[in-house]
């Protein structure tokens, strides 16, 4: 402004207000500089006093690889440089805080890892690597309704995890979650994989220089089953379910555990022959196979969960424990294997999520049964807490892998042959994805249950 000043007075001329015809030039050309000036004051004024209130996510372009999305988003307030107040749990949720309700919101710094960054992802959820060509779906955090909840800090988990055991105990949704989990820490520390099985479903992993021990066990019923499936998913032979055994698998190494996330879900859809006290108690979806009685998915559901629940409920166990909820699934005009599909790129809002009527009812039925664990056990107030990601979940149709479960999946297929030809999946979740909020609220409700309840 001083300049603008300057420029004024030196315009100023003396005698004759018009002058000599140099004189006139001069002076409409110093007139012209003096507004050009103004107006690009002004332009700076205005550009350094409006931010917009919402920021903006763009599509990003991948690079010449196809591994990993180049940010073009601007730098968010959650980003490393910007944020300083990350403790392993949000030190701002205040008192009895819902962090299950809530919206997705934009997240330009975009996740903490990448599939280069990180190199334990399987294959069918390593989306970017498999030719997903939008990044849009990696630019969203969670934001619960009433309080914040910052990622937690790697560094500062891994220090108060040491010297401990943690398990995630269930069916490929409880693999895909440890997968993202791992990623995450594995920022800070390289971890070494010690066990597997003979299917790599079942492992066990340490982080050395911390001895903690991370495990993900297969029990997808976490009862005693038979199950006869290839390796497609598709059964050849009726799943015999024990409704009143616990899956050996997991109960067997349970007092090892310091930490655990169990859950069921799914796989109870499945036709199943049910046994209880050594006989044939009944099914669900036989169709009267062999004149057995249909007792339906809920029934059994219901009594895998009761049994689960009074386990980890007896007071010798030392574990702290949280129940998983269900994950909704987003197929549309169709199943996994009768040609359903998910191409959505945006979140969507709680106006517009639907879940499908299993889901609510296998939802309910966890959340009686949890209920009821508490009111009934004075232990279980102690150990046991609700991770409850459905509704988190079901407002991200887009974060599947899709089609892109597999690599380049439209590589030679023709447009009308898409839907009949791409197998989708729209269950599990691309990683880095949705899945990676889930590890913010766990940590948050396994060291502050007493507040979300």
């Amino acid at each position: 402004m001083d300049s603008l000043r300057l420029l004024s007075k030196n315009m100023k001329i003396e005698g004759n207000p018009f002058g000599s015809s140099h004189q006139r030039n001069q002076i409409f050309l110093k007139f012209v500089a003096f507004f050009l000036l103004i107006g690009l004051a002004y332009r700076f004024i205005v550009t350094d006093s409006t931010v917009s209130p919402v920021a903006q996510v763009q599509t990003s372009p991948l690079d010449p690889s196809g591994l990993t999305p180049i940010a073009q988003a601007p730098a968010s307030l959650d980003s490393p440089g910007n944020f300083t107040t990350t403790t392993i749990a949000s030190q701002n949720v205040t008192s009895k805080c819902d962090i299950f309700t809530g919206n997705w919101v934009p997240n330009p710094s975009g996740p903490v890892y990448t599939n280069v960054t990180c190199r334990h992802i399987q294959d069918h959820q390593n989306c970017l690597r498999n030719g997903r060509p939008d990044v849009n779906y990696l630019l969203w955090r969670w934001q619960p309704r009433d309080c914040d909840l910052p990622r937690f800090n790697p560094e500062q988990f891994l220090d108060k995890m040491r010297n401990k055991w943690w398990a995630f105990i269930g069916d490929s949704i409880s693999r895909n979650h440890v997968q993202s989990l791992i990623c995450i820490l594995s920022q800070v520390e390289e971890v070494e994989e010690i066990y597997h099985d003979k299917e790599y479903r079942s492992k066990i992993w340490r982080f050395p220089s911390h001895n903690f021990t991370l495990s993900v066990i297969w029990s997808p019923f976490l009862l005693k089953a038979e199950t006869f499936e290839n390796v497609n998913g598709v059964s050849f032979s009726d799943i015999q379910l024990h409704l009143d055994t616990l899956d050996q698998k997991w109960t067997d190494q349970y007092i090892n555990f310091d930490y655990v996330v169990i859950s069921g879900g799914k796989w109870f859809l499945k036709t199943s022959i049910f046994h209880e006290n050594n006989t044939v108690s009944g099914c669900h979806y036989c169709q009267g196979k062999n004149n057995l009685t249909e007792l339906g998915y809920l029934y059994s559901y219901r009594k895998a969960l009761r049994l689960v629940l009074d386990f980890v409920a007896e007071p010798t166990h030392k574990a702290q424990v949280l129940f998983r909820t269900t994950t909704p699934d987003h197929f549309e005009n169709g199943e996994w294997n009768t040609g359903g599909f998910c191409n959505r790129t945006m979140p969507i809002t709680g106006s517009e999520g639907e879940m499908k009527n299993e889901d609510v009812s296998m939802r309910d039925i966890e959340l009686e049964e949890f209920h009821k664990t508490l009111q009934e056990s004075s232990n279980s107030s102690k150990n046991i807490g609700l991770l409850d990601t459905t509704s988190m979940s079901l407002l991200r149709p887009d974060g599947h892998p899709g089609p892109y479960r597999y690599p380049i999946p439209f590589d030679g297929v023709q447009n009308n042959e898409v839907n009949h030809q791409i197998q989708n999946d729209c269950l599990h979740w691309c990683l880095p994805g949705p899945i990676d909020s889930w590890n913010d609220l766990m940590v948050e409700v396994m060291l502050n249950q007493e507040r979300h309840r």
